[in-house]
């Protein structure tokens, strides 16, 4: 346990460098290896080059550091399970690995709903930082360890828009009977506000929002929604997406296999994986700005919650976490590690990333 520990925290902190970091087994020791061939089932269609690009990364980077011997093939949503059963197919064997977002999960317990994001929770930054220095990767371990899979962050969005609608929301009210997609735990949180909450997989929602039988979908940001079309079946573009403001996504890998690889493999793997992680942020964070620009000038109308609508939800997410901490004694302990982790990381975060970045959001323009 302390050598992996040391490991996550050096791939946490090196990571951004890509290849430089990663541990490359020499060739004398790639020759006493195995050959190992698994299968990846993702939570997400191939049209989506980041999200679901994470996954092939990843699985590129094992193949580079083993020399080929380790071979995990990635499989879109849908071509072995739907999108939303990936889980089922990590745990019981179907496949090796699944790349998801935990929170699509979290009907099976609440917990699920903090490996990738609850509503106010953690920004992408503060997630990794729980992860590798907060405790959290143990916590989860311990919790994955009772549904067979061991699980590594494999990719974050970043803060999250807040979705497309049909319709302008000014009020609480607004919500009221509202048909919304929205992803994960957050849907209680819908619920309380008056709403329809809609579990729908990515590749879908465009037509049931095309057809009418959803109000209002979110998924992630501009560079994805713009490759998914919203724009063209909805009007107002809202943000931010309160419910994800840094949401992770992870790579679950069945125990019983995982067990079986050498511990130069799982290294490898797990090394990859925070690389992808990594990846998947930055891709983001380029390709948004343009996408976001070419939303508005096609006529996409962006509108902000208003300070009323982010309260509202923020009380009743408290609620929402008050009823799952009773429900669930896992919610309850990786929750209250997230809330004192969070605490810690506002008072820093509003001194000198604050600070800065309004400072820049002012000025940055100016040449």
């Amino acid at each position: 346990m302390q050598q992996r520990r040391k490991f996550l925290k050096a791939a946490g902190a090196g990571l951004a460098a890509g290849a430089a970091a990663m541990p490359t087994l020499s060739r004398a020791q790639i020759a006493g290896l195995p050959e190992v061939k698994w299968r990846l089932a993702s939570s997400f269609p191939k049209s989506l080059d980041t999200i679901y690009g994470a996954a092939e990364i990843m699985a590129k980077r094992v193949a580079a550091c083993t020399g080929g011997k380790f071979q995990i093939q990635v499989f879109a949503a849908g071509e072995i399970v739907p999108g939303l059963q990936v889980l089922d197919a990590v745990q019981n064997g179907t496949v090796a690995a699944g790349h998801t977002a935990p929170y699509y999960y979290w009907g099976k317990d609440p917990a699920f709903a903090l490996g990738t994001a609850i509503p106010f929770g953690l920004n992408a930054r503060q997630m990794n930082a729980w992860k590798i220095f907060g405790g959290a990767q143990a916590l989860f371990d311990e919790f994955y360890k009772g549904y067979n899979v061991h699980a590594v962050p494999c990719g974050n969005t970043g803060a999250q828009m807040g979705g497309w609608f049909r319709k302008e929301i000014k009020t609480v009210a607004d919500f009221k009977g509202l048909k919304f997609r929205i992803g994960g735990f957050a849907g209680k949180v819908i619920e309380k506000l008056g709403g329809v909450p809609q579990l729908i997989a990515g590749g879908d929602i465009y037509p049931a929002l095309e057809k009418g039988t959803i109000d209002a979908a979110e998924w992630v940001g501009p560079y994805d929604d713009e490759k998914l079309g919203f724009n063209k079946v909805a009007k107002y573009y809202y943000y931010p997406g309160w419910w994800e403001g840094g949401p992770e996504l992870d790579a679950f890998f069945n125990l019983k296999e995982w067990a079986k690889l050498p511990k130069e493999y799982q290294n490898i793997v797990e090394a990859a994986c925070w690389e992808a992680n990594t990846w998947m942020l930055a891709k983001y964070d380029a390709e948004n700005p343009a996408a976001l620009k070419r939303l508005v000038g096609t006529g996409t109308q962006l509108r902000g919650f208003s300070r009323d609508i982010m309260v509202a939800s923020y009380k009743a997410s408290l609620e929402v976490y008050k009823e799952a901490s009773a429900k669930s004694p896992a919610f309850a302990k990786i929750y209250d590690s997230m809330v004192k982790f969070r605490t810690e990381q506002l008072l820093w975060f509003r001194v000198a990333e604050k600070g800065y970045d309004d400072f820049m959001h002012g000025i940055g323009s100016i040449k």
